[in-house]
């Protein structure tokens, strides 16, 4: 981990316990722990996390990530194996975690 990550307060599963610890910088560095380089189509899913989690005050579970991304940017990003190239150790808990969200509802 890197040296932001290790000064940041987090659950036992790495998700941040205060969401204005959050920063563009740290989900760069939690992507890249996962040997991910966030692309813009990872930023559309966590940008839209953010929002959803402003408008309704939980993260969704996958059924609903999926069905909302679809309405908003096409069938083609609405489905579960677009989500998962993306984020392949789970699209709404991975998202989320990057995000600086909680753990979505109804994940284990």
């Amino acid at each position: 981990m890197s040296a932001l990550i290790d000064t940041l307060e987090t659950d036992h599963e790495g998700y941040l316990r205060r969401r204005s610890d959050w920063t563009q910088e740290l989900a760069l560095e939690l992507a890249a722990a996962d040997d991910i380089q966030l692309t813009e189509a990872h930023w559309e899913v966590i940008n839209f996390l953010q929002e959803y989690y402003e408008n309704y005050e939980i993260a969704p579970a996958i059924r609903i990530l999926t069905k909302q991304i679809g309405k908003r940017y096409g069938r083609e990003k609405g489905n579960s194996k677009y989500l998962y190239e993306l984020f392949p150790r789970g699209p709404a808990k991975q998202a989320c975690r990057y995000a600086g969200l909680p753990k979505p509802t109804g994940c284990v």
